[in-house]
């Protein structure tokens, strides 16, 4: 990264799903001619098309994508891995450019990014087998329990609703026999570069409506075929995922299809609600109306 300095810029657009991001970060990468890096931890997976929202085909074309259908859910990418590979990809971009875009939603992605991540012990791959199988067997409930029980103060922390962070962390304190939270040191690395972090938020009912019409759409586009032909990979953690889980449930007879579009819409309502939580804690982003028709000057006007 020693090549970048600090007069280059990183802009970063998240907010909660649904929200726009998607067509924000492309007016600005059009106007910046500059590139976008996706920080949305589901889209990086080439066979999660329609249930992950990705720009299409012509918004692809209209601005240089990175991170989006990069990997198979069947091979291992971790947010360090993300974290290395996206600084490098930012070196690449800031040596013809001034500023790069970091788009998405997955809120540990972009702290990787801007912050650092700590270095996390190797953990055993039997013990994350192990894990997900009990998750599979016996569901969310039984894994926050037994994090709950090994350690409280990371327990306090994680969102408790996603099952591949309380793995995560059960599989570093059963490697190591040390709890999870006493490898997290919260430590800030510096960056050769800066950066200017734009939330963007809609009126809970817009958001709502539109979370509800997306999904709408996602069915017309054939969700249940895509998640049916993922049946014999539901395995793999990318999937224990919202507009995957549910589907699952109604292929196993546990829920009509009806119920399950329902649950879709009703677990992404929830997932929009706990991204805002999150953001909100970010002290550095600057909230936008993804509505507001200045928005893409006001933006412009921070750099």
């Amino acid at each position: 990264m020693n090549t970048a300095s600090m007069t280059k810029t990183l802009i970063v657009i998240t907010g909660p799903t649904a929200v726009g991001k998607t067509s924000v970060a492309i007016e600005l990468a059009k106007k910046l001619k500059t590139e976008i890096v996706s920080a949305d931890s589901r889209q990086f997976y080439r066979e999660m098309a329609i249930g992950t929202a990705k720009p299409n085909e012509t918004e692809l074309s209209q601005a240089k994508h990175h991170f989006i259908n990069s990997h198979s859910i069947t091979e291992n990418f971790s947010v360090g891995d993300f974290e290395k590979q996206g600084l490098e990809l930012l070196d690449k971009i800031f040596q013809t450019n001034d500023t790069a875009l970091l788009v998405g939603g997955s809120g540990l992605f972009i702290k990787a990014i801007c912050e650092g991540f700590d270095e996390l012990p190797f953990a055993s791959a039997e013990i994350r087998d192990r894990l997900n199988q009990e998750f599979h067997n016996n569901g969310l409930a039984f894994l926050q329990e037994k994090l709950k029980s090994a350690d409280l103060v990371y327990y306090q922390q994680v969102d408790l609703n996603n099952p591949q962070r309380l793995i995560r962390a059960l599989e570093v304190t059963e490697s190591t026999g040390k709890p999870f939270s006493s490898y997290r040191k919260a430590t800030i690395n510096e960056r050769p570069f800066r950066f200017i972090k734009i939330g963007l938020n809609l009126s809970r009912e817009i958001l709502y409506h539109r979370i509800n019409q997306r999904v709408d759409e996602m069915i017309k586009q054939g969700l249940v075929e895509e998640v049916r032909s993922l049946l014999p990979y539901r395995h793999f953690n990318a999937l224990n995922t919202v507009g995957y889980s549910e589907l699952f449930d109604y292929f196993d007879g546990k829920t009509g299809l009806e119920t399950a579009i329902e649950l879709i819409k009703q677990n992404t309502r929830r997932f929009a609600k706990r991204q805002l939580t999150w953001f909100r804690k970010d002290k550095d982003i600057k909230w936008e109306m993804a509505d507001d028709p200045a928005l893409i000057d006001s933006i412009l006007n921070e750099l």
